[in-house]
């Protein structure tokens, strides 16, 4: 079926994967400003806290402003090359379909990944225990997820995933099916632990750390077939499911 490989080929190319990422940029940083100037939750997406956190080593009080301008700057660059490569047009078809895969995806996740952890854990009495949403308002219930599925991609599969696959292949010299194994594996195993690290960490628990890492192995697998974009929306609408709904 040639418009369905044209589909698959095109929804992972940066100028649909980039472009469809961003209203998740712009939904989280309007919510997350609402929220600090009129409902007092002055809270961030834990990924994003640290990659603003390197930047306000390096250029100070100005770190957050540097961070926002590179964010921009990389994707417009990233969408610009891909477009000039690619002919100079987006198709909206491409980003419906594209929005339709990530709902259907966030769906069969949140079917599965539960049942999965339920499963292997029901010999020690699964029970989960995650961070408690009810604590929080809807919004921000909301604008934490929208951040995670934007901020826990770009810092745990794009970057994570993507060096790992970048050691596998180039220094270790292994076969694709290994690299993407070993990059897959080992990034859903550091994804899981980054949720009980520092002060505002989830006490470590057996069935948390196994759905975290479940979740991850899902999400790492999507990034490597399917690109960023697809991966960052089906992880915003998973949060949503689990979180808010």
């Amino acid at each position: 079926m040639p418009a369905l490989r044209s589909y698959w080929t095109l929804s992972r190319a940066p100028r649909y994967s980039v472009t469809f990422a961003l209203p998740l940029l712009i939904a989280y940083e309007a919510l997350a400003a609402f929220l600090s100037r009129f409902a007092g939750e002055q809270m961030r997406n834990g990924a994003d806290v640290i990659l603003r956190s390197l930047f306000i080593a390096a250029a100070g009080r100005r770190g957050p402003l540097v961070f926002a301008v590179c964010v921009i700057g990389v994707s417009i660059w990233f969408i610009a090359r891909d477009m000039r490569r690619g002919g100079g047009r987006l198709e909206p078809r491409i980003f419906g379909g594209m929005l339709a895969e990530s709902v259907g995806l966030a769906l069969v996740f949140g079917l599965v990944i539960g049942t999965i952890t339920a499963k292997l854990l029901t010999p020690f009495s699964f029970a989960l225990a995650l961070a408690q949403p009810e604590r929080l308002s809807v919004a921000a219930r909301v604008m934490l997820s929208l951040g995670a599925g934007l901020y826990e991609e770009l810092l745990f599969r794009v970057l994570l995933v993507s060096a790992l696959l970048l050691l596998a292949r180039r220094v270790m010299r292994w076969r694709p099916a290994i690299a993407n194994t070993f990059a897959v594996g080992m990034g859903a195993l550091i994804f899981s632990a980054f949720h009980y690290i520092g002060p505002y960490g989830d006490p470590l628990r057996l069935d948390s750390f196994v759905f975290r890492t479940i979740a991850g192995l899902a999400f790492s697998a999507l990034y490597v077939f399917r690109g960023f974009g697809i991966t960052a929306w089906t992880h915003a609408l998973y949060d949503v499911i689990v979180l808010v709904l």
